[in-house]
């Protein structure tokens, strides 16, 4: 049983990696969004696994997976100090700019396929339209009323 789960491992990594390689230059994807592309949904630790283990041989231009930090922002994800200013320099070369806390625009660097290049609202869903309360009140009801 264990090779049975280690092969399913193995054919997860590799779809992974096979969307990783087709991020474009100079611009970048977050873990959840690599993970959803290679039909995992909700995969982003997944992702975060195989980017890990990855080796030099399989030539991933890891670079440009990122951490989600918000609707609109990634993060560098990478705790290691140095693995983390590699990432910085490496997507700096490719012209992506990376703010002092390792933050990057998504509405700007983020892709996706289906969006011809660029991440909008987020997700590959696109943005959530914004519910009108039911009473149609601008205004939250406290917390304090009865």
């Amino acid at each position: 049983m264990a090779s049975s789960d280690s092969e399913h491992v193995q054919r997860l990594y590799r779809a992974i990696y096979a969307v990783v390689r087709r991020i474009p230059r100079g611009r970048v994807a977050t873990y959840g969004q690599v993970a959803e592309l290679a039909g995992i949904p909700g995969g982003a630790r997944v992702a975060g696994a195989a980017m890990k283990t990855s080796t030099p041989a399989d030539q991933l231009p890891w670079q440009r997976v990122i951490g989600k930090a918000g609707t609109l922002r990634g993060r560098i994800a990478i705790h290691d100090p140095v693995g983390a200013a590699i990432q910085r320099e490496l997507l700096a070369q490719e012209g992506i700019a990376v703010g002092d806390t390792g933050l990057v625009a998504l509405d700007v660097y983020g892709w996706l396929p289906t969006t011809e290049g660029r991440i909008r609202g987020g997700s590959g869903r696109g943005a959530s339209p914004r519910r009108r309360p039911r009473s149609g009140s601008t205004r939250r009801a406290s917390s304090s009323r009865r």
